[in-house]
């Protein structure tokens, strides 16, 4: 049976609780993005979590700094980091405040705005990748750094925020090791995906980045 997708924002307090109850919860939920060029809407199927101080592969790991400062704040704010000099990828704040913890959007399937991502994204060669992985998913929906700190709870119009949507029932949902992470924040089972979903990204372990000589 087809699940109509619920279109309520999501409250503050679905983001206010441990990261690994939150990350799976994720799956299903909608984000929409207003833009000046339209809107687009995305329907979540990956996720990873990070653990703030419980976590080598977190950002907030060693602790507050200019760059992670949005992580240690309220939940349900936008976190965007700049990686490898050419990508932003998004994250989801997680509770309690101080914890800093949050959950990374892996993937996703674009549900409304697909022409505009197809812009974004020229080098998709189907509308499955628009937003297969992080940085492609940030790309498709025009994300950078001038949204972190996006309140995504906030009410009336706001740039970003997350509905309701369709959860998914829990034995469809997979999980394990995150993607691309070095050291002991690799080991962990992190990584949630919608099983058999087409949009869900390729597991990759990590590989060290060889310098140019």
């Amino acid at each position: 049976m087809i699940v109509s997708p619920d279109r309520t924002p999501l409250p503050r307090d679905f983001f206010d609780r441990p990261v690994l109850e939150v990350a799976p919860d994720l799956l299903g939920r909608l984000i929409v993005r207003d833009t000046p060029d339209g809107p687009i809407e995305l329907r979540l199927t990956e996720v990873e979590a990070y653990d703030g101080p419980n976590d080598p592969g977190s950002h907030a790991y060693r602790g507050r700094t200019a760059r992670n400062e949005v992580m240690f704040g309220p939940p349900g704010h936008v976190y965007v980091y700049f990686t490898y000099g050419m990508w932003h990828c998004m994250n989801l704040v997680c509770g309690p405040e101080g914890r800093a913890s949050g959950v990374l959007l892996r993937a996703g399937e674009i549900t409304e705005g697909a022409e505009l991502a197809r812009t974004r994204r020229l080098s998709a060669r189907n509308d499955k990748e628009l937003a297969k992985g992080p940085a492609r998913l940030a790309t498709a929906l025009g994300v950078d750094r001038a949204l972190d700190g996006t309140d995504a709870c906030a009410p009336g119009d706001t740039p970003l925020r997350i509905l309701t949507g369709a959860p998914i029932p829990s034995d469809q949902v997979r999980n394990g090791p995150r993607t691309g992470v070095a050291g002991d924040g690799g080991v962990h089972p992190w990584r949630y995906w919608i099983a058999n979903d087409p949009t869900v990204s390729p597991y990759r372990a990590h590989t060290p980045r060889r310098r140019r000589s």
